[in-house]
């Protein structure tokens, strides 16, 4: 257990993480709206969609915390703030341009705000710092991978993006290092904070993790000779072939000449 210099009831959130949790529902229900709109779905599609991309992390990470019904099956502001995220990308419809413009900021702000979120309810039960870092991570990026999985793509989380899951990592990290000076609003806005503008930056800089790579190991069994039956070399199946055709094509040959 973490050392706070001011005690909480384990069983209560604070009013302003419910807010930051909630923003963050809002947030990622409309991206689940937008992504709805591009496939060019009905209704039904937008509230699916919008529903799994912003209850989706909170719901892995109450599964796994195992403390009680998972909130947002408790608390119905949840489902209402994800129906009206869903609404308001049905009902607007979103330029190219108009978002290319709020989608990295909307984007960011959830992330940062789930991961504050997720990070502060684990430290709240008593989970370790380890477990409170996944935990926020979980609750930023579990929405958004359950959504990629419905559309049938590869979760953008998985690589050749920009950073995502780092910055919900960076988020709950800052959580988790303020948290046991027992200042937790300040722990809240420096998670969201680092977690928003770490996104952010790797938007607009293009910041990514590095890609495997192929390597071989450089050394002195390197320089020595090689057998024939190295790499690179006829496999000496294919050379039984080749010298059974020349003789064969050296017989026709033979035999058209007489």
């Amino acid at each position: 257990m973490l050392p706070l210099d001011v005690p909480i009831d384990p069983q209560t959130i604070t009013q302003a993480v419910r807010f930051v949790d909630l923003t963050g529902v809002l947030f990622n229900a409309i991206l689940g709206g937008v992504m709805a709109r591009s496939e060019n779905m009905d209704p039904v599609g937008f509230v699916t969609l919008a529903i799994c991309s912003a209850l989706g992390g909170g719901l892995i990470r109450d599964t796994l915390m195992q403390r009680g019904t998972p909130v947002a099956l408790v608390d119905g502001a949840y489902f209402t703030v994800a129906l009206v995220g869903a609404a308001i990308a049905f009902a607007i419809p979103i330029t190219h341009r108009f978002w290319d413009l709020t989608f990295p900021v909307i984007d960011a702000l959830a992330l940062g705000a789930w991961a504050a979120a997720g990070s502060q309810r684990a430290l709240v039960h008593d989970f370790s710092p380890l477990s409170a870092i996944l935990l926020g991570t979980l609750t930023a990026v579990g929405g958004g991978m359950a959504r990629d999985v419905l559309l049938r793509r590869i979760p953008t989380v998985f690589g050749g993006n920009t950073l995502y899951a780092t910055s919900a990592m960076a988020g709950s990290l800052v959580t988790v290092l303020v948290w046991p000076t027992g200042h937790h609003t300040v722990a809240m806005v420096a998670s969201v904070a680092v977690g928003s503008g770490l996104t952010l930056g790797a938007i607009w800089r293009g910041w990514t993790l590095p890609l495997a790579f192929t390597w071989q190991p450089r050394s002195a069994v390197g320089s020595l000779p090689r057998p024939s039956w190295w790499t690179g070399a006829t496999p000496p199946l294919r050379r039984r072939r080749r010298r059974k055709n020349s003789r064969l094509n050296r017989d026709t040959a033979e035999d058209r000449r007489d």
